[in-house]
């Protein structure tokens, strides 16, 4: 499998730095750099990469690399530098391994994994010349068909990485499927997890005794006209792995929000702060960090925020915001410039264990405020059983259950807001916010009933209806 291997150091290595690492493999090997010099690779004689390493990055945000990393890293600011290695030759690995060592040793950091330090030098044996040249120039890529792009992965969390956005990117654009493959002990982050949404993009999982499954659906898969595909049976129906349907429940929740707002297309618009605001009813504590990758590696700014959405418009700006590291919460933002403004799609995650208590009788505030002060259009508020640390495992974990939704102040309008409050079969709305201009809040539970679900589709039927 791929070998991921990061150096974390107290400061930023410089050029002659990188270059003692990537002389791991001695003087024969060469230098080359691509992506405007953001990526350094290690090649062979014939310029074919054996180890990519992305520029460094000054992660800020306490808690981060412990959480990305799944193991205790060192407190404070430090410097992530990442190496991946060649799936195609035997020696790349503990060539990333080794220039990784080199880093820490001379800068006084560690690596992980732990196990990976070293600073041998690693001579290739390997004949590269009998290895097929790869087929794609971005390294995070292993296996490249005309309709897929496959990415290895044996790290324990699976991290949204600068290298797989760009993947993920690439292969957008070039309408193929994104497709990562890891062995069954791994996790995504919710960020990669969101990325992986839809169709045929897939998590491969690599079980030993049940062969390749859909981590997300369970679907028993395999490799069939170059991409990963569920196996049917004579009725076309696919079947889930058993490793999938293994579930413990520890009492552990997830309490999710996902908001949208909009804003008029205004020269003085702040953005984020909606965001911002829910950070801070739910956590006692603003975001405190975030960036358009893991790891998040900025000090929370709507200021910087706005600024990078703005030089990126018209073009749509996808983020991701983290709390701290006492209250697992986690958030992905996209925002788009649209006909009718300026939108903000948000998705919240906050993690609680099996005695703590989530806030609910705080969402009724947090809409108010949103209504009142942040252009709220909808907020859908729902609690589930899963992972307290908002990680995704590759078993069946149990669906969302609402608690709330809220309408803002126009798409009642649009609806009609007698139609809007009174839904034949409840539930009744309360009026939030401005007496004028009145925001609806539809309870719908506490989270713990399934039958939630119906009373939630029969209010959406009712309010779709013209």
């Amino acid at each position: 499998m791929t070998k991921d291997v990061i150096a974390l150091t107290p400061t930023m290595p410089n050029l002659n730095t990188l270059l003692a690492g990537l002389y791991a493999g001695g003087p024969d090997l060469g230098v080359n750099t691509t992506a405007d010099g953001a990526v350094v690779q290690l090649c062979a004689g014939d310029g074919r990469p054996l180890v990519s390493v992305e520029a460094p990055i000054l992660v800020h945000i306490p808690g981060e690399t412990t959480r990305l990393l799944d193991c205790p890293t060192p407190d404070g600011p430090v410097w992530w530098t990442e190496a991946r290695a060649s799936t195609a030759v035997a020696e790349a690995g503990r060539l990333a391994a080794s220039f990784a060592g080199r880093l820490a040793t001379v800068l006084g950091g560690t690596v992980w994994p732990p196990e990976a330090a070293t600073t041998d030098v690693v001579p290739l044996t390997t004949d590269v010349t009998a290895v097929p040249v790869p087929t794609t120039a971005t390294p995070a890529v292993d296996v490249l068909t005309t309709t897929t792009a496959v990415v290895i992965q044996d790290r324990p969390l699976v991290p949204l990485t600068s290298w797989l956005a760009d993947a993920l990117r690439t292969a957008t654009a070039a309408h193929r499927a994104l497709q990562i493959v890891t062995p069954p002990t791994a996790r995504l982050t919710l960020p990669t997890r969101t990325a992986l949404r839809g169709l045929p993009n897939r998590w491969v999982v690599q079980h030993p005794e049940h062969g390749y499954y859909d981590g997300l659906s369970g679907a028993i898969l395999h490799w069939k006209n170059g991409t990963f595909t569920p196996v049917r049976d004579n009725n076309g129906t696919a079947q889930a792995a058993e490793a999938f349907k293994s579930v413990t429940d520890t009492g552990e929740r997830q309490l999710l929000l996902a908001l949208r707002t909009r804003h008029p297309a205004d020269a003085d618009l702040v953005l984020g702060r909606a965001l911002e605001t829910a950070f801070h009813l739910l956590t006692d504590a603003p975001p405190a960090g975030w960036s358009t990758a893991e790891p998040v590696n900025l000090p929370w700014s709507t200021r910087q925020l706005t600024e990078l959405a703005r030089s990126r418009a018209p073009q749509p700006t996808w983020l991701v915001a983290v709390g701290h590291p006492d209250r697992p919460a986690l958030a992905t933002a996209r925002i788009t410039r649209t006909p009718a403004g300026i939108e903000e799609d948000i998705t919240l995650a906050l993690g609680y264990g099996k005695d703590e208590t989530p806030p609910l009788n705080a969402i009724e505030r947090l809409a108010t405020a949103l209504a009142t002060e942040h252009g709220l259009a909808t907020l859908l508020t729902s609690l589930r059983t899963a992972r307290r640390d908002l990680t995704v495992p590759p078993h069946l974990e149990a669906p969302p259950i609402p608690v709330a939704l809220t309408l803002g102040h126009n798409e009642i309008e649009h609806i009609d807001r007698t139609r809007a409050e009174h839904p034949p079969l409840g539930p009744t709305p309360t009026r939030l916010g401005h007496p004028a201009k009145p925001a609806l809040h539809y309870p719908l539970g506490e989270g713990t009933d399934p039958r939630a679900w119906a009373t939630f589709q029969h209010l959406t039927q009712h309010l779709k209806q013209v």
